[in-house]
């Protein structure tokens, strides 16, 4: 059963705490890495039919196998995916951002220059579950911003296929190419390219351990996005909601992982335990059971605080990738919350809209990174580079105090190169 905290009657520690089983896989993962560099696609394709029981003749998806993956995907799925996609589209647009040029005295010059990310590889992750929303959301900024290709790594079935919706969604968001590969080994292969794989600037997209440890070990060669941590959802509601809602909306991010959080604060000890309760009665009728009582019974918790004021400064200490503000009026609120990856606004808002469909994007921080990480956007996919022009006459006017200065820092090269252009005059 969730635990129910009262806010300063017990210790920070415990209302604060998270936890989660971690295991080292850095040794096996940097074995992988190593052996992709060095070997390629055969390294790829071994690693394919050892973890994924599929022997492939050839890593990339070819176009026949796209048409025949979407012709198998629901009609009315395809549209749903196709609506999401203009959602997505939507929100996203209005992030992409021009670069700017200002004049200075003498014949100044500066400004910065906004350029995309030329090559993108986007990790989907497959196994017993296919995540389309995924590939919508990671491609799409991405295109938005101009990437010039992006490629899809995500693993086969036993007879190297690939789960149609994944297919489906990737026409959709215009993917330029897909390969079936997985794990640590497909995040090296777009790290140092193989022969099929080509080698990209950034890695995005979310994957189990051995993919995040991957990433990790990757980064300084190429970019990533970050590395996630298990799903978490964190609900601010005062007694007038719904706890069947309330307990649904824990229950939507619990069923994630058992080492997700799902935490409520509320300003009311009675709506505590009617949620606790209707989470009793739901979690038994869920697909994924074991899972949701496992986040629940190890990280769940209920924290009752003394009025809505200390509920967002819990939220801000805990600083949650999903906040949802079950409120009258949340916008009253809104100014107050400073540490979130993305905010579900109202009773009638619940989380599961953002993951798929209404437009924000759904790669958030997490583990407490709110408080100094965005969610992915359209920033994520370029990259920006500065220019300075002086004219002579005014670099004549500040060259002895640069040499001033970069004297202070006993770098006299430094100093020298703003003043030579003068010593003969």
């Amino acid at each position: 059963m969730i635990e129910i905290l009262k806010f300063n009657s017990v210790k920070k520690d415990e209302i604060f705490a998270r936890v989660a089983e971690k295991v080292d896989v850095s040794g096996v993962v940097s074995e992988i890495i190593d052996n992709v560099r060095k070997n390629g696609d055969k390294a790829v394709k071994g690693y394919c039919e050892k973890f994924d029981g599929a022997k492939l003749d050839s890593l990339e998806v070819t176009k026949d196998e796209i048409a025949e993956a979407v012709a198998l995907v629901e009609p009315k799925f395809l549209e749903i995916l196709t609506t999401a996609a203009q959602n997505i589209e939507n929100f996203h647009k209005n992030q992409k951002r021009e670069g700017f040029e200002i004049e200075g005295p003498d014949g100044i010059i500066m400004g910065q220059k906004v350029t995309p990310i030329e090559k993108v590889g986007l990790y989907v992750p497959g196994g017993t579950a296919a995540y389309p929303s995924t590939v919508l959301m990671d491609s799409i900024p991405a295109k938005i911003a101009g990437v010039k290709e992006m490629c899809i790594v995500t693993p086969p079935d036993k007879f190297g296929k690939i789960n149609p919706v994944i297919l489906a969604a990737a026409k959709i968001a215009g993917v330029d190419r897909i390969f079936k590969c997985g794990g640590a080994q497909a995040v090296a292969a777009l790290a140092y390219g193989t022969e099929s794989i080509p080698k990209v600037d950034k890695i995005v997209g979310p994957g189990n351990a051995f993919v995040a440890e991957a990433k990790r070990q990757v980064f300084g060669l190429v970019a990533i996005d970050m590395i996630a941590g298990p799903s978490e959802i964190l609900v601010v509601s005062d007694a007038k909601s719904n706890p069947r809602f309330v307990a649904a909306d824990l229950l939507s991010q619990a069923e994630h992982d058992k080492n997700a959080s799902a935490v409520l604060v509320t300003d009311s000890e009675e709506f505590a335990k009617e949620v606790s309760k209707e989470l009793e009665k739901q979690i038994p009728l869920l697909e994924r059971s074991e899972i949701a009582r496992a986040s629940i019974d190890k990280n769940g918790k209920i924290i009752v605080a003394k009025d809505l004021k200390e509920a967002i400064e819990v939220s801000n200490e805990i600083a949650p990738e999903h906040l949802e503000l079950c409120l009258d009026d949340p916008f009253e609120y809104l100014g107050h919350v400073k540490n979130a990856g993305s905010v579900f606004m109202g009773r009638y808002c619940p989380e599961a809209l953002g993951d798929y469909y209404a437009g924000p994007n759904h790669t958030l921080p997490t583990s407490g990174t709110a408080k100094f990480s965005s969610p992915l956007s359209v920033d994520d996919f370029v990259k920006k580079t500065q220019y300075t022009y002086y004219t002579k006459q005014a670099l004549s006017k500040v060259a002895e105090d640069v040499h001033f200065f970069a004297t202070k820092e006993g770098l006299t090269a430094h100093a020298k190169s703003a003043t030579i252009r003068f010593e003969e005059e």
